[in-house]
């Protein structure tokens, strides 16, 4: 933008007030006075326009925006001489007459001529542009369409599912990227959050601010994507979601440790604070003023751009607000979601569709969410849609209940299984990716379903824009583990289901949910515990919890128990004793250290129990009076001390006779496998991943006959591998990628002969097979590194796929 720019436009509004002034005192001058006026007020949001676009003008558009500044310039100087001129001079005020009409004129000419002309030709270039970036768009959709169209929902070389919804889940990402085109006022809220952010040093807490569902999030993530914010804070930008219960400690020592380029426990009271480095900290999803203060850090070259709901008045010095979407860019955003094109077709109803549309009131995620559950539905469903969103309040002040209302139509065409998939959704805490296991194995336990039709429930949902698929690196076929995918949903969504979840009385309800973290349980549980409660989900979400924190309660029917919370130790709740029919129990730490469980007790009564997930936990010895597990059949240990715990309480036989999953992932301590586990006889799947200490496997790996998946990918210092493996008679998959020190196959590898598929990626010191994998007669797919690959060309077998891997592995989740 050039400097001309800005100046047209305060030049622009000063003689404007300097017009309406002449038109109330000067006789002579006031016809000339009102034209000017209503030419100046058509013109001056053309200016304010051009001065945030952000777009540069050719050299011919800005000689002519020039000259026209230098009218108003001698405009403004002619009003002030009006102003000042004597009544009693009347020659000089007909002077004064005629120069005024002279100047209308000029300007008339300029509106009537130029201004036109660049109008029609910024007409043609925004339409241009937009049929370009729809297009694009268009054949992104079109991608996605064919590949979800050839989902195959089975089993053997037809389950090709998970690999589907992976590549959906990477198209869609691309998708919601090129989102942020589609709208003048995200271009123009870009240009206003630059001007905020660079070169203003006088201002180092600035803000991006809307209604929920606005693109808030979006404006920030492209903010932090553009090359001249890049270049001018040096790379030195760093993204925090802080969400309605944050960590403050932990965002504190994450944002100083970009402050002051280094890692750090604490903070460096010896750093030099008049080198003024510009970073760029963004906090998203801040909900509290006591929070904001904690996280400003006042130092020179520091900005602070703030993303929420809220302005924060006392700590802001200026936000930018979101912009609705308008008519035409919500009809195009609309129909991309329920029509997969930019325009309306020909054989859909335009008036019923506009009508639609004109309800979701511009809310980008209101018209994608709406949009994509009208997909494919008769015209009556589409009518029956329009009603119900027309019994909404228009959007307003009380924006946010609104919103609710109108996202709640976006469930009523789901079938009755989809939906309760969706609420179950609110039991997780905001702004966290949920791996995938947690949710599959919740929905196979409380709605009978089977795991695969929990997976289609799963996309379906994904494919309305309820939730969102979020892929680690892994992930891409049917041996893929289920944690390898996660879901991520909006805040707006989840506020969704828990709006719906709380109906009615809170003894009769299906879910009992904490929507945040708490000091303590509610009240209104506390008020109702002299009744049973009749949820099947309950969802807790505290801090370090006491014996005497809890108080009693019954759930004779909850089958789901998911107990957030942050802290160095935890009581479990003794009202377990009262969950007769428990068949999911979820324990995650949220905190930076690992917690110690109280109260094992609680396990000695769950003679149900299917399913057990530990997140952060130093693992427990169980008590000797602890009773056999016989319906448990899945262990998931993620991110937990497993030293003293591994071998006296989860590799216990006897205690789980029937477990056929077991999964060890980020387990640092984990040095040794016990020989225990070589007693679990009905284990058909095993992970152990991403464990960087382990360094022998049990010798006796072949009592595992039942034993299909191996995955032991990510293990560093394992430098071989036992060679009873060769002696599981039903192996399928083998996955011994990033094993860096892995010196070779065993030899009798060849027996294994229903292995379908190797992963060996990274295996960096295996530069020979064994003999014996020609007799590998099931083999139909290896995945390696370059350097090897040749090898396994060369066995010869014509059915083999032989696939180099590509490089790198993302493990961002870990600090999400």
């Amino acid at each position: 933008m050039a400097p001309t720019d800005l100046f047209a436009g305060e030049i622009a509004t000063e003689l404007l007030k300097q017009l309406i002034t002449i038109t109330r005192k000067a006789c002579l001058c006031k016809s000339s006075a009102r034209s000017l006026i209503g030419y100046i007020e058509e013109i001056l949001p053309i200016i304010q326009e051009i001065k945030y676009s952000g777009v540069e003008l050719s050299a011919v558009r800005q000689s002519h925006l020039d000259r026209f500044s230098e009218t108003l310039r001698d405009g403004l100087e002619l009003a002030g001489k009006v102003l000042k001129s004597a009544r009693w001079n009347v020659y000089k005020n007909l002077q004064l007459a005629h120069k005024m009409e002279k100047l209308e004129k000029t300007v008339s000419r300029f509106m009537n001529g130029p201004l036109h002309a660049h109008v029609l030709a910024d007409v043609h270039h925004m339409r241009f542009e937009s049929t370009e970036r729809f297009d694009r768009l268009e054949n992104k959709t079109c991608r996605i369409e064919q590949r979800l169209g050839s989902m195959k929902i089975g089993v053997g070389d037809g389950a090709m599912w998970l690999q589907e919804a992976t590549i959906r889940a990477e198209e869609e990402e691309k998708f919601e990227g090129n989102l942020v085109d589609l709208g003048v006022g995200i271009a123009l809220g870009k240009k206003k959050v630059k001007e905020m952010i660079i070169g203003r040093d006088d201002m180092c807490t600035v803000g991006i601010c809307g209604i929920g569902g606005s693109g808030k999030t979006t404006l920030a993530r492209e903010i932090c994507r553009n090359n001249q914010v890049k270049s001018y804070y040096n790379n030195r930008i760093v993204f925090l979601t802080v969400s309605q219960s944050p960590n403050v400690e932990q965002l504190r020592q994450r944002i100083w440790a970009q402050i002051a380029g280094r890692n750090s426990n604490g903070y460096d009271f010896q750093f030099d604070w008049k080198i003024g480095v510009r970073t760029l900290i963004v906090l998203d999803d801040v909900w509290s003023l006591s929070v904001l203060e904690q996280l400003i850090f006042k130092l020179p070259g520091c900005k602070t751009l703030v993303v929420s709901r809220f302005k924060f008045p006392t700590i802001v010095s200026v936000c930018c607000e979101v912009e609705l979407l308008k008519e035409d860019e919500a009809m195009s955003l609309f129909c991309h979601s329920a029509f997969g094109q930019s325009t309306v077709p020909f054989t859909a109803n335009k008036s019923l569709v506009k009508q639609v549309v004109d309800e979701c009131k511009g809310l980008p995620l209101a018209l994608k969410v709406i949009g994509a559950s009208l997909k494919d539905q008769p015209q009556m469903f589409w009518a029956s849609a329009k009603t119900r969103l027309a019994k909404g309040e228009p959007i307003c002040e009380s924006h946010e209940t609104n919103l609710l209302k109108r996202m709640a139509t976006s469930t009523n065409y789901l079938h009755e299984k989809v939906r309760e998939c969706f609420l179950d959704l609110g039991a997780f805490p905001e702004d966290t990716r949920i791996p995938l296991d947690i949710l599959i194995n919740m929905w196979v336990e409380t709605h009978d379903l089977e795991e695969r039709e929990a997976f289609a429930i799963l996309v379906e949902l994904s494919n309305k824009n309820l939730i969102t698929l979020v892929k680690d690196a892994r992930a891409g076929d049917v041996y893929s583990s289920y944690y390898e995918i996660s879901v991520s949903q909006h805040d707006v969504l989840r506020d969704l289901a828990l709006h719906l979840s709380n109906q009615g009385n809170i003894n009769a309800r299906r879910r009992l949910l904490m929507p945040k973290r708490e000091i303590s349980l509610p009240r209104e549980w506390e008020r109702n515990m002299d009744q049973p409660f009749s949820a099947q989900v309950v969802s807790i979400h505290t801090g370090e919890m006491k014996e005497t924190d809890w108080f009693p309660m019954e759930f004779p029917k909850a089958e789901v128990l998911i107990l957030n919370f942050s802290g160095n130790e935890y009581w479990l709740p003794t009202f377990i004793h009262n969950m007769p029919n428990l068949r999911a129990l979820i324990i995650i730490n949220h905190s930076a250290t690992f917690a110690v469980l109280h109260n094992l007790e609680v396990f000695s009564n769950m003679t149900n129990l299917r399913s057990l997930w530990f997140e952060k936990i130093t693992v427990p010895e169980l008590p000797e009076t602890t009773i056999a597990l016989n319906n448990l059949r899945k262990i998931s240990l993620v991110l937990s001390k497993v030293t003293n715990g591994v071998d006296k309480s989860v590799i216990v036989p006897h205690l789980f006779p029937r477990l056929t999953e077991l999964t060890l992932d980020h387990c640092d301590d984990l040095v040794e496998l016990p020989p225990s586990i070589c007693g679990l006889h009905q284990l058909q799947i095993l992970s152990i991943t991403n464990c960087p200490s382990l360094r022998n496997l049990p010798m006796d790996f072949g009592r595992l006959n039942c034993l299909e998946i191996l995955r032991i990918y990510g293990c560093p210092t394992l430098k071989s591998i036992p060679s009873g493996i060769c002696e599981l008679p039903w192996l399928k998959y083998l996955d011994i990628s990033q094993c860096v020190n892995l010196e070779c196959l065993p030899d009798w590898i060849g027996q294994l002969r229903r292995l379908e598929k190797i992963d060996m990626r990274e295996c960096l010191k295996i530069r020979c097979l064994p003999n014996s994998i020609v007799f590998l007669e099931s083999l139909s797919r290896v995945i390696c590194d370059e350097e090897i690959s040749w090898l396994w060309k060369n066995v010869g077998k014509m059915d083999l796929c032989v696939q180099v891997a590509d490089e790198g592995v993302n493990l961002d989740w870990l600090i999400d």
